[in-house]
């Protein structure tokens, strides 16, 4: 199955509306920067690689709303646009990752016609989508190794083409192992509050047809304890210098039983991912969602209207619990400032 998470299409971004899944498969159509950087904002498209899409094509719509009288003009423009992106999800670093290399695009055509820079920035966005999906591959390919026929293996959150351009990073290697003939099967974590394992992991899965069980999320340290699990293999939206990886909130849990039980945690990267200004993840900032996502799930409430709750989207698993980060590029095994750079710098 390819499932298309977004694309360009006759000067539009159009976005598979996860928040329709898994009852409903329905596409948006954009046609204003502003509602792409809200789409972000609201999870209508959502996991770090995909959010870097659709960020690059965000701003590929803004600049080729309006005709520009000169590039100066444009390239105010676009720099207004990238703030506005910036502002969507502070924890996925790719969104950050796809600004600064369309800033990059933009300021090595000083010179061009509006017109040029607005078709190079067009093409920018479509060649950040097709590279995603050839990533996403060759992360599979590197990860299928680590899975034996007859794994089961446990993931959190939806790290899966819908979280990508297309193949995904966990559900990558997923794929290739199945590909290679191994037969395997998958505990998938619902993922609260969002349910994106429950909603689109669960989902992708029985689209290709890979065995799979839902489990909520406090069941993880049971199935790992009890030895029905082989191997844990989640994704990551900021993965810093040192290996500790920033991940949806659970992913944490999930690593303490996985190394207090000897069961191998994976994690699957695009090297884009990787953020190696950052010493260690301590210097991840954590993305704080509304407190209503929390005592709510879609408009149902599930406790006292008046309720507190905080929201925390992600935690940070530290690298001591990382068996290894597989990338694009290759595997880095620990000490991870020391294996993880050099694969990061082959992109």
């Amino acid at each position: 199955m390819s499932v298309q998470t977004i694309e360009w299409r006759d000067g539009a971004v159009v976005m598979l509306d996860q928040l329709r899944l898994p009852h409903e498969v329905v596409y948006q159509t954009y046609r204003d920067y502003r509602d792409v950087a809200d789409a972000i904002r609201r999870m209508v498209i959502r996991g770090a690689p995909a959010i870097g899409i659709a960020a690059a094509m965000g701003i590929a719509l803004g600049a080729s709303q309006k005709e520009f009288g000169s590039y100066a003009d444009l390239a105010k423009e676009v720099h207004v646009i990238c703030e506005a992106m910036a502002k969507t999800r502070p924890t996925a670093v790719n969104l950050f990752w796809a600004i600064d290399r369309v800033k990059a695009l933009l300021a090595s055509l000083e010179g061009e016609s509006v017109v040029t820079v607005q078709e190079r920035l067009i093409q920018e966005g479509k060649t950040i989508l097709e590279e995603d999906i050839a990533i996403n591959r060759r992360i599979g390919e590197h990860g299928a190794q680590f899975v034996k026929d007859g794994d089961t293996i446990l993931t959190h959150c939806n790290a899966g083409a819908l979280a990508t351009g297309g193949w995904g990073t966990a559900t990558a290697v997923m794929r290739v192992a199945q590909e290679q003939g191994k037969k395997i099967h998958v505990l998938a974590d619902e993922t609260r509050p969002y349910l994106q394992g429950a909603r689109l992991t669960v989902w992708e899965l029985m689209q290709d047809n890979i065995s799979v069980d839902l489990i909520t999320d406090n069941m993880a340290g049971h199935f790992i304890k009890q030895g029905e699990v082989d191997l844990c293999i989640v994704g990551t939206d900021r993965t810093a210098a040192n290996g500790d990886v920033a991940n949806k909130i659970g992913t944490y849990m999930v690593a303490l039983a996985a190394h207090a039980n000897d069961v191998p945690f994976y994690v699957a990267a695009p090297t884009s991912s990787v953020d190696l200004s950052l010493a260690s993840g301590d210097q991840i900032p954590i993305e704080e969602r509304s407190a209503h996502e929390v005592i709510h799930i879609r408009d149902q409430g599930i406790a006292p209207a008046n309720a507190s709750a905080r929201h925390a989207a992600f935690d940070v698993t530290p690298a001591r619990y990382v068996t290894a980060i597989i990338t694009e590029n290759g595997v880095a095994s620990p000490p991870y400032p020391f294996t993880l750079a050099p694969l990061v710098r082959k992109s």
